[in-house]
């Protein structure tokens, strides 16, 4: 055992690891909980790998792994020849002191303790004519084709066993399930759900802060409907999902679009806004731009809400498709105040037509969330959430994720290998880390439109960046042009065929 000795400001007795348990999950989320609550300050010297598993009795291993899921995220930091760092973090991001004691009558949740309000219009005056005016196209429908954005590889999907587990719902149904069930959803589901996300992002949540949707769509769209009152102003970014958009401005939101850098949104820009007390952003992946965001804008997004007094909508679509290391810890499993919203989707790694999301809430709006969606579709339909709940309870999700994942690195590697070089006015393939989709940049919006129809004139479809910005938008035309490309919607041989037939168009 080394003899360099511990950091005087780290007190690794006060981790303690269940061995029953991933030691390794465990260690990070510890140390990650240690930084955002201050009792690991910026700049604390770290202790080496070995020395920490020599001080908690584990595997060197389970150390290792702990600190990269760190460095990954932000959290920690490298310097040569002198060790391992907690990094430079924004000090007003950090919460040092304890949330407040809460009353009497609150929950002892995070966030239970926040007065909420939510909007009382449900029909107003104009509604009709902002539906109209904010008509949102649909997406392509038939058989996927490269390089359709938003669909996953769902010919690997299991349909067997689903089809094994639907049978077996219905050869003996539970006829307590046949009747209306609660709105917020299936139980046992959202139990899995929360089991999942504990695992998998990190997140403190519980089933009881679960809602089942329709796809994450809807789970925005009640977002909207119970956040925003007609006239409030709600920062997008920008260029962004345009149907997240679409359905704060139905809901009678006025769109601010704010820019998206190199670390994700730009929260400056957000808070020059005054009077917005609602953001919609995707930090996992940024769609469409890819980005991912930085854990310091992560902590500056929080910072905002909570000095706002604002909420923010969390929409993680594809964060399970991270090409290195585990997936990123979101906002909602950062949030300490009960003010991030995190929406989630098994379309992404099953298939799109299954149409089930779900939203993990703050405690004080699980009961108005339920009751709007109540008041629309009653509840989810039954079978289908059943036979969900059976798939992740027998191990089945988790080997289809890991399947997913490796099927959507391989095709990315085969876009990214096979792609068309020196095609003028195309700028160069980006790196690409996490989900299921790139953008590359293109010199005008007249190139960008000419290589997006000859790509459909031979059975290529590529989305054209320039209609993923608000119209009012003040960045020059030409800098909204570019290419977007999902290249996991169809197998290795379909994309190499693509790229084939993409190169002799446009070279030609």
């Amino acid at each position: 055992m080394s003899s360099e000795p511990l950091s005087l400001s780290f007190n690794p007795a006060g981790i303690e690891l269940d061995r029953r348990q991933g030691l390794s999950r465990q260690l990070y989320q510890a140390l990650r909980v240690r930084v955002l609550d201050g009792r690991l300050a910026s700049g604390t010297r770290l202790p080496a790998s070995r020395d920490l598993a020599a001080a908690l009795a584990i595997s060197r291993n389970s150390v290792v792994r702990a600190y990269d899921q760190l460095y990954a995220e932000g959290f920690i930091e490298g310097r040569v020849g002198d060790g391992t760092y907690v990094a430079q973090l924004p000090q007003a991001s950090l919460p040092v002191k304890k949330i407040a004691k809460r009353v009497a009558t609150a929950s002892s949740t995070p966030g239970a303790e926040l007065p909420v309000v939510l909007s009382s219009t449900v029909v107003y005056s104009g509604a009709l004519e902002r539906v109209e005016k904010n008509h949102l196209a649909t997406p392509p429908s038939g058989p996927p084709r490269a390089f359709r954005v938003g669909v996953p590889a769902f010919d690997l999907f299991p349909f067997e066993v689903w089809a094994k587990l639907n049978a077996a719902f219905w050869r003996k149904p539970d006829l307590q399930q046949l009747c209306y069930g609660p709105p917020e959803g299936d139980a046992r589901l959202r139990a899995m759900i929360a089991a999942y996300l504990r695992s998998s992002r990190g997140m403190q949540c519980t089933a009881e802060q679960i809602v089942i949707t329709s796809g994450a769509q809807q789970g925005i769209s009640l977002c909207a409907q119970l956040l925003v009152e007609p006239g409030d102003v709600v920062g997008i970014e920008n260029p962004g999902y345009r149907a997240a958009g679409h359905a704060f401005a139905v809901a009678g939101a006025r769109l601010q679009g704010v820019a998206v850098d190199s670390e994700g949104i730009d929260c400056a820009e957000l808070t020059a806004l005054g009077d917005c007390r609602l953001a919609y952003v995707t930090p996992s992946h940024q769609y469409p731009t890819g980005v991912v965001m930085s854990l310091a804008r992560r902590l500056e997004l929080l910072a905002w809400a909570e000095r706002a007094q604002g909420w923010i909508v969390e929409d993680d679509y594809d964060g399970e498709y991270r090409y290195s290391g585990a997936p990123l810890a979101p906002l909602a499993a950062l949030d300490r105040q009960g003010r991030v919203l995190y929406v989630g989707t098994f379309g992404k790694v099953a298939f799109p037509a299954l149409r089930l999301g779900y939203l993990v809430l703050p405690p004080a709006l699980v009961a108005a969330f339920s009751q709007r969606r109540a008041v629309d579709v009653r509840h989810s339909e039954v079978s289908t959430q059943a036979v969900m709940a059976e798939f992740m309870a027998a191990g089945h999700f988790q080997r289809h994720i890991r399947r997913m994942r490796r099927a959507a690195l391989s095709r990315r590697n085969t876009l990214l290998a096979g792609w068309p070089q020196n095609i003028p006015g195309i700028g160069s393939l980006p790196s690409v880390a996490a989900g299921l989709h790139l953008t590359v940049a293109v010199e005008s919006q007249a190139r960008e439109r000419e290589l997006v129809e000859k790509a459909a004139s031979v059975d290529v479809e590529i989305n054209a960046l320039s209609t993923y910005w608000l119209a009012d938008s003040q960045t020059p035309v030409d800098q909204r042009a570019g290419l977007v490309l999902g290249f996991a919607a169809v197998p290795e041989a379909a994309i190499s065929a693509a790229l084939g037939r993409l190169e002799k168009i446009w070279r030609a």
